[in-house]
């Protein structure tokens, strides 16, 4: 008799891990918060559904044989912003619901610490209270809208973060700012940070006739030099045609008509012809 019950206590165990064939991954960023499992019984009303739990390849230590569990991480020493990969083995028959996985996905909760730029567009900031590694997009005034200028990847770690990148300022005054969007689509920005005065020279359109141009858009500087600047060519419809970095502008493709150049610091209308 003692045997026949070992018999069966094997068959048990076999049959409770090959019902364990299936397997939940999130992954993400510590925010906090823990997660809440919803666990259901087993279709074939042998325990509950899920069998196992490990969080960065740890073992959990929660209590999982219960109808909802909460998934614990105080015991991991996670900062915020640090990554998580959780990973919830249940049985064929049944499927587990995590019922806030969203206190997982990355939100911007920086705070600027400084900001400088430098007049031959050296960028620099730092950050703390990061929660998690979203990009950082630099943005500039221009032409009377804010244009994305750089980008750089966040750290994601609550402490000092420090950051720089090489900026192209246009001549004169130059305002930048950051801005950063998470999972919710709403951007924070910084706050403003203004250059008085570029290291860049001044830059014009060297065409002859901006009335009457046919292949190419020049541009030089204050010296008659030919001088790279960002661009964009606009269509009297309001699309633009053109964009870029450079010295001049193939026009051949475009067809005859008034466009509106920004370029430099600058708007002109140019017709082509």
């Amino acid at each position: 008799m003692k045997k026949i019950f070992s018999l069966f206590s094997l068959l048990l165990v076999m049959f409770t891990w090959a019902s364990a064939q299936q397997e939940m991954v999130l992954e993400g960023t510590y925010q906090g918060q823990n997660l809440y499992v919803q666990n259901p019984f087993a279709s074939f009303g042998v325990g509950f559904c899920v069998v196992n739990v490990t969080v960065n390849g740890r073992q959990s230590t929660d209590e999982i044989n219960s109808s909802a569990f909460e998934i614990d991480f105080a015991s991991y020493q996670l900062i915020r912003g640090a990554a998580v990969e959780v990973k919830i083995e249940y049985k064929d028959d049944c499927t587990p619901r995590v019922l806030n996985s969203d206190v997982l996905i990355a939100a911007s909760t920086y705070i600027i610490a400084s900001m400088e730029v430098t007049p031959d567009g050296l960028f620099s900031f730092s950050t703390k209270n990061e929660s998690g590694e979203l990009p950082f997009v630099i943005e500039q005034k221009r032409w009377n809208k804010w244009v994305k200028v750089g980008q750089v990847n966040g750290k994601g770690l609550s402490g000092l973060n420090e950051y720089s990148i090489k900026l192209k300022p246009h001549s004169g005054k130059n305002t930048f700012r950051i801005k950063q969007v998470d999972f919710s689509k709403k951007p924070r920005y910084s706050q403003e940070k203004r250059l008085i005065r570029s290291s860049t020279k001044e830059i014009f359109i060297a065409n002859e006739n901006i009335q009457k141009i046919n292949a190419q858009l020049i541009f030089v500087d204050e010296g008659g030099v030919q001088s790279e600047t960002m661009y964009e060519v606009w269509s009297e419809h309001g699309m633009i045609v053109k964009k870029g970095y450079g010295k001049v502008v193939d026009l051949t493709s475009l067809d005859r008509g008034v466009y509106f150049v920004n370029y430099d610091a600058k708007q002109e209308t140019i017709r082509k012809i």
